[in-house]
């Protein structure tokens, strides 16, 4: 078994395998035994992200994380959800807009708890709203999603007819693997999040309490990320697909005692601090 355990004791530089992505008005600052992800007077006029990651440099078929795997973090935020600004998380994906490092453009596989604050609007689950704080699984490298690009241009304008879209939307939903759930709690409280990442299956959890449990587990390889930044991304079935930057006036921050990764499919050897 692999594990990565962390307690953010105040030391630099962060140990292997962590690599930071600090951009903007973005910093990562040691408090006592914690690590916060700061933004500070974010711009729309540029990008910011404080940002750490263990996938910077590789390919993405020599990304570390491949289930079965739990992973655990305790975090809380700054602000509440919807007055946090950007995009924020941490979880596993497979970077695929190229954000650090010149790898093919891709579509995305993820499994994380991911937030994003309005104008975004994510809407890939007919029944969860497309901004907030939520559970996520995706994954649009799959045949079934392949099969239905072709029906595309027709089936994308017809989505912006109510009873087409709560229709057929779920068809389109099971093709790129997703499931979601909303997380209710009070984001600038102190939470346990854990994933259990499972071949066939995904379970969230949050303080002990199952929030959201499903079969459309993403396949590996995947990197780990944790990030706060000040982008908006719209993606909609009835074809909205927008991208921008936020400003964000004082400070935000999410602040991580604890990130603990095992897989039990890996070798045998421990890393991280106490």
């Amino acid at each position: 078994m692999k594990v990565i355990l962390e307690h953010f004791s105040p030391h630099t530089p962060l140990p292997p395998p962590w690599k930071t992505f600090i951009t903007g008005d973005g910093a990562l600052q040691a408090a006592g035994n914690t690590l916060r992800f700061v933004n500070t007077n974010t711009s729309a006029k540029r990008y910011t992200d404080a940002q750490i990651d263990d996938y910077q440099g590789l390919k993405r078929r020599n990304f570390h994380w491949q289930p079965p795997l739990q992973m655990t973090v305790r975090a809380r935020f700054s602000h509440p959800a919807g007055e946090l600004s950007g995009t924020a998380g941490f979880g596993f994906w497979n970077d695929p807009f190229m954000m650090t490092g010149l790898r093919r453009p891709a579509l995305p596989r993820a499994i994380w708890f991911f937030y994003s604050s309005p104008p975004s609007n994510i809407k890939l689950d007919l029944h969860t709203p497309g901004p907030g704080w939520k559970a996520t699984t995706l994954d649009a490298v799959r045949w079934p999603f392949f099969l239905l690009l072709p029906t595309a241009p027709l089936a994308v304008p017809l989505m912006n007819i109510h009873s087409v879209y709560h229709t057929f939307w779920p068809i389109g939903q099971r093709a790129i693997n997703v499931s979601e759930a909303l997380l209710t709690g009070q984001m600038t409280e102190w939470h346990t999040y854990q994933i259990d990442w499972q071949k066939k299956t995904a379970r969230f959890s949050v303080d002990g309490e199952t929030l959201l449990d499903c079969q459309t587990a993403p396949r590996g390889p995947l990197g780990f990320v944790m990030w706060l930044d000040n982008q908006y991304m719209e993606v909609t079935p009835w074809g909205r697909f927008k991208y921008g930057l936020l400003d964000a006036p004082g400070q935000q921050w999410l602040e991580v005692e604890k990130l603990e990764i095992a897989n039990q499919r890996a070798g045998g050897r421990k890393q991280g601090r106490r």
